[in-house]
C-alpha cells in the first residue's frame, strides 16, 4: 500500500528520477567527461560554453561540467553521511528519553533545548572555524548539531507507545527495556525516521553549500557545489561569467527540491489517513 501510494504521487516520482540520475552521473563521472577534474589549462581560462566545454571553463582553465559532476559525489555524500549521523544520535536519544521518562527525559530535553536555542549556522561556523575546512568536519558538524529535531519527534512517539497494550504484553513475557524499544517501539516510528532522514539529506547539502560558500567547507581543489558557488562572491564573475555559478546553483536547488518531493511523497504514503 505504501509503495502504491508513493507511485501515485507524480512529484515524488519526478524527484526520485532526478535523484537517481544525479547519483548515476556522479558515480560514472569519469566515463562521462574526457577532462581531468583538477587539471589546469591557463591559456583556456574563463571560456564561455562551447562544443568543447559544454559549461565553459573556470578561472584556471578547468572544465566546469567535469567539476560539476565530481562535485555531486562530494555534496551528496556529505548530505547522506551527516544525516545518518544525526539520525542515529537523535533516534537513540529520543528513544531513551521517551521510554524511561523522569530525570532521564529531563536531562536529555535540556540538552536539546541548549542546542536549539542557538542558531544552527552560528554554531556551525564557529565549530568549522575551530576544526578547519574539510569534508569529514562538515559531516561531523551537521551530525552533532542536526539531531535535535528527530530526537523530539521520536521521543513524542515513544511516549505515546509505552503505555499501549502490546508494550505491557512485552513486559509481561519478560522482555527487557532494550528488546522492547528495539523490537516493538522503533518499528512503529520507522515512517517518521525515513521521512526525517530523507528531508535531512537536503538540509545537509544546503549546510555544506553554505559553509563552503563562506570558505569553511570543502577545501579546494576538491569540488563541491558549495565551493563552486563561492565564485559568485566576485562581482565580475556575477556579471560576466554566469557559467561558473548558475550551474552549481541549479544543481543545489534541483537536488534539494527533488529530495523534498520524495520526502513529502514518503510522508503521505506512510500516513494512514491518506489511504482512506
Amino acid at each position: 500500500m505504501v509503495i502504491k501510494k508513493f507511485l501515485q504521487n507524480r512529484l515524488s516520482i519526478f524527484g526520485l528520477t532526478v535523484l537517481i540520475l544525479l547519483i548515476i552521473t556522479s558515480i560514472f563521472a569519469p566515463l562521462l567527461t574526457p577532462y581531468d577534474r583538477d587539471k589546469t589549462d591557463l591559456p583556456n581560462k574563463n571560456l564561455p560554453p562551447s562544443s568543447q566545454h559544454l559549461l565553459g571553463t573556470d578561472s584556471v582553465g578547468r572544465d566546469v561540467l567535469t567539476r560539476l559532476l565530481y562535485a555531486g559525489r562530494v555534496s551528496l555524500s556529505i548530505g547522506l553521511v551527516s544525516t545518518s549521523i544525526a539520525t542515529v544520535i537523535g533516534v537513540a536519544m529520543g528513544a531513551i528519553a521517551g521510554f524511561f521518562g523522569g530525570k532521564v527525559d529531563f536531562v536529555i530535553m535540556r540538552i536539546v533545548d541548549v542546542f536549539m536555542c542557538f542558531p544552527f549556522f552560528v554554531l556551525a561556523i564557529c565549530i568549522a572555524a575551530l576544526l578547519g575546512p574539510s569534508i569529514m568536519n562538515i559531516m561531523i558538524i551537521y551530525g552533532i548539531l542536526g539531531w535535535t529535531g528527530i530526537c523530539r519527534m521520536v521521543r513524542a512517539e515513544i511516549m505515546s507507545l509505552r503505555e499501549r497494550e502490546f508494550i505491557e504484553s512485552a513486559r509481561a513475557v519478560g522482555l527487557n527495556s532494550f528488546e522492547i524499544v528495539v523490537k516493538h517501539m522503533l518499528p512503529n516510528v520507522t515512517a517518521i525516521i525515513i521521512v526525517y532522514t530523507t528531508l535531512g539529506i537536503a538540509s545537509g547539502i544546503l549546510s555544506e553549500a553554505g559553509l563552503s560558500f563562506l570558505g569553511l567547507g570543502v577545501e579546494l581543489p576538491v569540488p563541491s557545489w558549495g565551493n563552486m558557488l563561492a565564485a559568485a562572491q566576485n562581482l565580475r564573475v556575477l556579471r560576466s561569467h554566469w557559467w561558473l555559478w548558475i550551474p552549481p546553483g541549479i544543481m543545489v536547488s534541483l537536488t534539494t527540491l527533488s529530495i523534498n518531493f520524495v520526502g513529502d511523497g514518503l510522508r503521505d504514503a506512510f500516513d494512514p489517513k491518506t489511504r482512506l
